[in-house]
């Protein structure tokens, strides 16, 4: 049944759930302050009445007390102010002897209470009990009293039918003004709710929108207010710009691609034709041909495995470290293997540390500012590299007496397929993303890194590790 319950609720709008949750909340409070109420109204009305009861028990007490002769229901009557206050409350006082025999009746409206408590016991003291006369409750105050040189038991019935009408007609009213109370609970719940979940259904229309136009679409409405539902607005409009912006990389990533390598495929699809119509019976061709496609296929390869060192999110190893000379010696031994025209100088200054990056992110770095300087130069190429080892950082400086890049290019030349201009796309064949992975692993490894250049003389990394 609970579950049923709770999946019937999961099905209600937000409109709903909050006008009955509303209700609900307002009903448990209102049943509580007025139950509250009740009990202390009650308390306080039944004390009142008991004391009444004892009120008009010590009147009459001090009334018999003052008679010193002979008395009769006409004296008694005499003090009005004594007997109507007597009959206004529908009290009924008996006086019996020490045999229990009754002498006298004032305003008989109940039955005579029993007399539970003996002559010796009431020598004691007033005795107040509540007990039900004729079906009905009431107070019944017991003492000794004398009238003159009689000494009898007086009885006071005090009935509390009033003070039980008054009792159902204050719950009476609590209930009808609780049932009211919700009703408008609910109205006003209701109301409120259509003016608060407006933004949020605005908010949602609005994704639907978007997740059927497209992010063309835009956001259609305003909202102002600096509330939950605008932190949730901001919120959901910086989600919207990250996820277009990332959008648009994507599509710019894969045209991009596609347009890298698009040139390597179509050179390798023209000389397989070379090869079907000719090289079959020319070696030179073929062999030249051959050669050619394995360089476009290496190309191809090295490009796939730059795309997926971006694509790779892999948190950095905070132990890392890495040797620095062993790295920028097995970079060395690589690239003039492939260059063997380059001059790579590698210099150390100070006392040796290791840095906090992976050797292979190191290596990886070095390779491509290394090999940038080889390739975009059109000179004998020279790559000078200067290690400075710090207490708490390594410097390292590769400068190369390349090409140059100019100034304009210099803020971008780090962005993904960046390339700075035709000739420099002829030289070496890049693929424009050398610079962008070393941004990356900089990034990832907390690498302050900087770049000078000017045309015609060369460029200068300088790059900050954390020790």
């Amino acid at each position: 049944m609970k579950t049923k319950y709770a999946r019937l609720l999961k099905k209600q709008s937000l409109k709903k759930k909050w006008t009955f949750s509303t209700a609900i909340v307002i009903f448990i409070s209102y049943t509580l302050i007025c139950s509250v109420i009740y009990l202390a109204l009650y308390s306080w009305l039944i004390q009142n009445e008991q004391n009444n009861a004892a009120r008009t028990a010590d009147d009459l007490t001090s009334f018999f007390r003052s008679q010193d002769h002979s008395f009769s229901i006409q004296d008694f009557q005499g003090n009005t102010g004594l007997f109507k206050a007597i009959v206004h409350q529908n009290q009924t006082v008996r006086i019996f002897n020490k045999d229990g025999y009754e002498v006298l009746t004032i305003n008989n409206i109940n039955s005579a209470a029993p007399v539970e408590l003996s002559f010796e016991q009431l020598l004691g003291g007033t005795a107040i009990s509540k007990e039900t006369v004729d079906d009905e409750d009431a107070f019944v105050v017991t003492r000794l009293v004398t009238i003159g040189n009689f000494t009898g038991i007086m009885q006071l019935i005090h009935p509390l039918t009033a003070f039980q009408s008054m009792m159902k007609y204050v719950l009476t009213t609590m209930l009808i003004a609780g049932i009211g109370a919700i009703l408008i609970a609910g109205l006003i719940g209701y109301y409120l709710a259509n003016i608060l979940i407006r933004p949020i259904q605005d908010l949602r229309d609005s994704m639907l929108s978007i997740q059927s136009k497209g992010f063309e679409e835009k956001i259609n409405f305003e909202y102002d207010a600096e509330d939950e539902v605008g932190d949730l607005l901001k919120i959901y409009q910086s989600m919207m710009a990250d996820l277009q912006n990332s959008f648009a990389k994507q599509q710019q990533f894969v045209s991009d691609a596609s347009h890298e390598l698009r040139t390597p495929i179509q050179a390798i699809e023209g000389h397989l034709s070379l090869i079907k119509r000719w090289g079959k019976d020319d070696p030179e061709v073929l062999k030249e041909s051959l050669d050619t496609s394995l360089e476009e296929v290496a190309r191809m390869k090295n490009m796939i495995e730059e795309l997926l060192n971006l694509a790779r999110k892999v948190d950095r190893d905070e132990e890392a470290t890495a040797n620095v000379a062993n790295a920028l010696s097995s970079v060395k031994e690589e690239l003039q293997m492939i260059y063997p025209e380059a001059k790579i100088e590698i210099i150390e200054s100070g006392e040796e540390v290791q840095p906090r990056v992976t050797e292979n992110a190191l290596a990886q770095i070095m390779r491509n500012l290394i090999e940038n300087g080889i390739r975009y130069n059109e000179q004998s190429p020279l790559v000078r590299i200067e290690v400075n080892y710090l207490s708490e950082s390594v410097f390292i400086t590769v400068k190369d007496n390349g090409i140059g890049i100019s100034q304009e290019h210099l803020p971008y030349i780090f962005d993904r397929f960046y390339r700075v201009d035709a000739s420099r796309e002829n030289k070496g064949g890049g693929t424009g993303l050398g610079l962008s992975i070393t941004k990356m692993l900089a990034n990832k490894y907390n690498i302050e890194m900087d770049v000078s250049s000017e045309i015609g003389i060369g460029t200068m990394f300088t790059l900050k590790f954390r020790v």
